[in-house]
């Protein structure tokens, strides 16, 4: 039977949790009444966990279906996968950290039946998380917001339902480095949120670190601005101009008698600062090319070593 509901789940070592995971999600589908689907994502895990998902597999066939990809391709690529496999009519994503509650996913569907394409949770409070973690994460948003040409609600994660037509809208979109909110964001349709609190961590450890939240706020911003293209050519223009008001500075000082600056601490600041301008801006453009490259490829998103679901 082909199932009205689908929850995609990208999963990374997360072997003290996954049983949990699929009881807690298997409990509030169960009380919908209807056909539903939990796809298991497993990204490379190196730990039991693939092992635990083919349990859940061989236990429940009937709503369990595990992808197992070749390699860890990330959590981003993994939520794309699991959309890519999802047969449901509306397809909900969460991690199975169970710090989003499979709870609230009954709270989506509600929506989601009202008329909504796309629902997204809202964290109004997040529990266990250190001062850094929030400010970098308060952080985040804000850049994005100031340098995209799309709008993110704040405190909204990958934690959403689709509507099958918003769904489909976003297969289409296939660039290899992927900020799926904000896609979701840029494609449209009748969008609304949902508040709910965001548990601590269990077990393991969190899978977004400070490198990984500074990866992908950049894969955003190259993917959904030329701001930092534009950055760039002011900054060259300001050294420009910069340059040119000294030397006539310089000029006008000579001119008048009045010994110029020393001539070698001078030359290596200007150096110095020239040069710092032209590599970031060699920076800008290589990160811009090489993601140019990455899609001339055409290489595929990700590879599946083996998927698990009843015919």
């Amino acid at each position: 039977m082909t199932p009205r509901f689908s929850v995609v789940a990208p999963v990374f070592n997360e072997e003290a949790l996954i049983n949990e995971f699929y009881a807690r999600v298997h409990a509030v589908m169960e009380t919908l009444g209807e056909p539903w689907e939990l796809i298991l994502v497993d990204d490379g895990c190196r730990d039991r966990s693939p092992e635990l998902m083919d349990q859940l597999h061989a236990q429940d066939p009937e709503h369990v279906v595990v992808l197992h990809f070749s390699r860890n391709f990330g959590h981003q690529i993994a939520i794309t996968a699991g959309m890519d496999h999802a047969r449901g009519e509306a397809v909900t994503f969460i991690d199975s950290d169970l710090q989003d509650p499979p709870e609230v996913i009954a709270e989506f569907i509600a929506k989601w039946r009202e008329g909504f394409d796309v629902v997204y949770g809202i964290r109004s409070e997040r529990e266990g998380e250190t001062w850094f973690k929030l400010f970098t994460a308060r952080l985040f948003y804000r850049i994005i917001q100031a340098l995209t040409e799309v709008t993110i609600p704040m405190e909204a994660g990958d934690f959403r339902l689709l509507d099958r037509k918003a769904l489909e809208a976003l297969r289409e979109l296939r660039e290899k480095h992927r900020f799926v909110r904000a896609m979701v964001s840029w494609i449209g349709f009748r969008q609304t949120g949902i508040y709910y609190k965001r548990h601590a961590r269990k077990a393991g450890e969190t899978k977004y670190p400070f490198r990984k939240m500074f990866k992908l706020a950049l894969d955003a911003i190259t993917g959904f601005s030329f701001l930092p293209l534009k950055l760039a050519t002011w900054a060259g223009t300001l050294a420009v101009v910069a340059g040119l008001l000294l030397a006539v500075g310089l000029l006008i000082l000579k001119m008048n008698g009045v010994l110029p600056l020393a001539g070698q601490g001078l030359t290596a600041s200007l150096v110095l600062f020239m040069g710092g301008v032209q590599l970031w801006v060699m920076g800008i453009l290589g990160e811009y090319l090489g993601r140019i490259y990455d899609e001339a490829r055409q290489r595929p998103l990700y590879i599946i070593r083996e998927i698990k679901r009843q015919h």
